[in-house]
């Protein structure tokens, strides 16, 4: 961003183009929807060409959809390569449907393969076969490669551009040929090792290399401890690596263990956050949760959740169904039903919540479940034991009914111990089943809150003879 003052035209000040929060101005925004729609694409050009990538990608999505591909025209080569990859998907699909496969080709190559896979992979098959023959050939040859791995494994991520030296080098003859060879990448930390077989078996950090006389040995300087990836490694279990063991990079094998790429740190903040989004709203059962996402697409993911719902719902109110003789008899009852089901509902969310983090992060593993359950028992007891106190006072005062208030205590306290249970036991069995736990756990933990709620409190209130069925 420096020098955007110098850069945007007279009329507009830097503080009009990004807020307190760096975020684009509402104003900017529409100074540059009404060039284009005006035809000035000087000016839309002059107010567009100062911004960081990233902003040109934010632009893109702030507009209404049918601005994209008018925008895009306007603004020309300032839709680089670099603004594509920064770009959320389903804006850049409404790009990429108004280019042609020369275009997308040109634009693929300028990016480092996972950026260009990431591309490519989006389109339809007949497209991708149309791009990839525009490519150079070695261009095509990385990237279908990488497209034979399935998605979100570490061979769709990763990058093919390294610098991969023999350990039979000094370091002298490393910096001639790092210096001598122009077609090398040009961004890397690490300089990977590798036997006869392209096999890794070391990696040198940069700084070491320029701190060590020419004369010594790779051999010598290398650090054989190095934390490999397979290709077909899922991108959480590389993210968990990543954070383990605190990678800044990582070599990428194939199934014979030879060299094929590398993972760097900054893919994995994009994973990170990709994961830790979907697992939200898979909880929430909000599909893709994008606002960018087609309403089509939002309805199918949404209503099938809604449908889901509506099925547990059913089951509970069959539950009220066979007390409605003992609910008519006391009103109180159906005016404190929803309040056990609600902190039963509350209380099992918070342990599904941890329980599913806690798988995510593999720190929930067979050997601790057992202890974790525990926890969550005794928490769960002592929760319920806190809330069953206030209430049932609450209910005994306002209802003048000590019965009452014991009744709603005892239930309150036997839903909240069976939603902490359910709260982890759930997902843990979902995950022992090889299901992802974030996509049913609500669905199945709600369901034994509502009904267990509604059964324990109208059970209890009939054995105690407060009423009869």
């Amino acid at each position: 961003m420096t020098g955007m003052d110098d850069a945007l035209p007279d009329n507009v000040e830097r503080d009009e183009v990004l807020d307190e929060d760096n975020r684009l101005t509402d104003e900017f925004v529409r100074s540059v929807s009404d060039a284009v729609e005006s035809n000035d694409t000087n000016l839309a050009q002059d107010l567009v060409n100062p911004l960081h990538n990233a902003d040109i990608a934010d632009l893109f999505e702030l507009v209404d959809e049918d601005e994209r591909a008018p925008l895009a025209d306007a603004l020309g080569d300032l839709v680089s390569a670099d603004v594509l990859a920064e770009m959320n998907d389903f804006v850049r699909e409404d790009l990429i449907v108004v280019l042609d496969a020369g275009q997308i080709a040109d634009l693929t190559e300028q990016l480092d393969t996972d950026d260009a896979v990431a591309i490519i992979e989006d389109l339809e098959d007949e497209e991708q076969r149309a791009v990839l023959a525009e490519l150079e050939p070695e261009d095509r040859a990385v990237i279908e490669s990488a497209l034979t791995y399935d998605e979100e494994t570490a061979g769709r991520i990763m990058q093919r551009d390294l610098v991969a030296v023999p350990e039979h080098m000094n370091v002298g003859n490393l910096i001639d040929y790092l210096r001598e060879h122009d077609d090398l990448t040009t961004e890397f930390w690490e300089i990977y090792v590798v036997d006869a077989a392209h096999k890794p078996i070391g990696t040198c950090q940069l700084s070491w290399i320029l701190r060590t006389p020419r004369n010594i040995p790779v051999s010598d300087v290398m650090k054989r401890e190095q934390t490999l990836i397979p290709a077909t490694m899922d991108q959480e279990e590389v993210a968990l690596r990543f954070q383990k063991y605190n990678l800044i990079s990582a070599a990428v094998t194939d199934e014979d263990g030879r060299l094929i790429g590398m993972i760097t740190v900054d893919d994995i903040l994009h994973i990170v956050e990709d994961e830790a989004s979907e697992d939200v709203l898979l909880l929430s059962g909000a599909g893709e949760g994008d606002i960018n996402e087609p309403i089509r697409d939002s309805y199918r993911a949404r209503v099938r959740w809604l449908i889901a719902n509506l099925a547990t719902a059913l089951v509970a109110s069959f539950v009220i169904s066979i007390f409605g003789a003992a609910i008519e008899q006391m009103v109180a009852l159906a005016i404190l039903m929803p309040i056990v089901a609600s902190i039963g509902g509350n209380a099992g969310t918070q342990t599904m919540a941890v329980s599913v983090r806690a798988l995510a992060m593999n720190e929930l593993t067979r050997s601790n479940t057992r202890r974790i359950i525990g926890r969550e028992f005794r928490i769960a007891l002592l929760n319920g034991g806190t809330i069953a106190i206030l209430v049932g006072i609450g209910t005994g005062l306002v209802f003048a009914s000590p019965m009452l208030g014991g009744v709603i205590a005892l239930a309150m306290l036997i839903n909240i111990v069976i939603a902490g249970f359910a709260g982890i036991f759930v997902p843990v069995m979902l995950d022992r089943l090889d299901q992802d736990p974030a996509l049913a756990s609500s669905v199945f933990v709600t369901m034994i809150t509502d009904t267990m709620g509604f059964l324990g409190f109208l059970g209890l209130a009939v054995a105690s003879g407060l009423v009869n069925l």
